[in-house]
């Protein structure tokens, strides 16, 4: 039987910045239809902070399951043992230049794919939502935004922080203007885009009027379709 494959991509906010609050996680949780999910913490992009770990704990120790995380900065445990054992990944926001590189030498890359395909549901905000897609636009650089090639287990584009960041939709558009792509995956703070087998399932909403969308270019007009949307309170 088939493993159904999913995909939790957050466009900011989450235990980040709301730590105990508990609402996107839960969420994340549900998907693996466990009573007691286990779940890691990847917080490579930040170079494994100690307070966003402190975050991660405070949030997830008041929810039914087992939270564990992953150093790469330190002594690093044997990976496909630990990430075969999880139900759900997160991955968190910080540099995704760097994460990826990291990620790659350790083969870690590998080893998530092959949770993926196993049914494991893959997360994260920021640099963890763009991280599963093949491209993503990142702030990596100090100079200016970027687009990157990510891990491809989705085709695709994705600007996470779309709503929040000034530069976001200034920067999307002159991406589809530029004809470089034909549309771009949008996701605002507070919204995530839920994926399931490779197709978008739906969008889900932890905070107010926010959302996911689809972003595309049509006669030099710019064309911002918002997806299905489920509200969690």
């Amino acid at each position: 039987m088939t493993k159904e494959r999913n995909i939790i991509a957050i466009g900011g906010g989450g235990f980040g910045r709301n730590p105990g609050e508990g609402i996107i996680e839960e969420y994340i949780l549900k998907q693996t239809r466990k009573k007691k999910p286990n779940i890691c913490f990847i917080p490579t992009a930040t170079g494994d902070h100690d307070s966003y770990k402190v975050n991660y704990y405070e949030t997830f120790s008041k929810l039914n399951c087992n939270p564990v995380h992953l150093d790469l900065f330190k002594r690093t445990p044997d990976l496909k043992q630990l990430i075969s054992e999880q139900d759900a990944i997160f991955v968190g926001g910080g540099n995704t230049k760097s994460m990826l590189a990291v990620w790659k030498e350790w083969q870690l890359d590998k080893f998530l794919k092959q949770a993926y395909q196993a049914g494991t549901i893959m997360s994260g905000v920021s640099a963890g939502a763009i991280c599963w897609f093949q491209n993503g636009i990142t702030d990596s650089w100090s100079s200016s935004l970027k687009v990157m090639p990510c891990l491809n287990f989705i085709k695709g584009t994705c600007c996470p922080h779309y709503d929040e960041e000034p530069e976001r939709k200034p920067m999307v558009k002159k991406l589809l203007i530029a004809n470089k792509y034909k549309n771009i995956f949008a996701i605002d703070g507070g919204a995530a885009l839920h994926i399931k087998n490779e197709n978008v399932f739906k969008s889900v909403s932890f905070k107010i009027d926010k959302n996911a969308h689809t972003v595309r270019i049509d006669n030099k007009n710019i064309i911002e379709k918002s997806f299905r949307k489920v509200i969690l309170t």
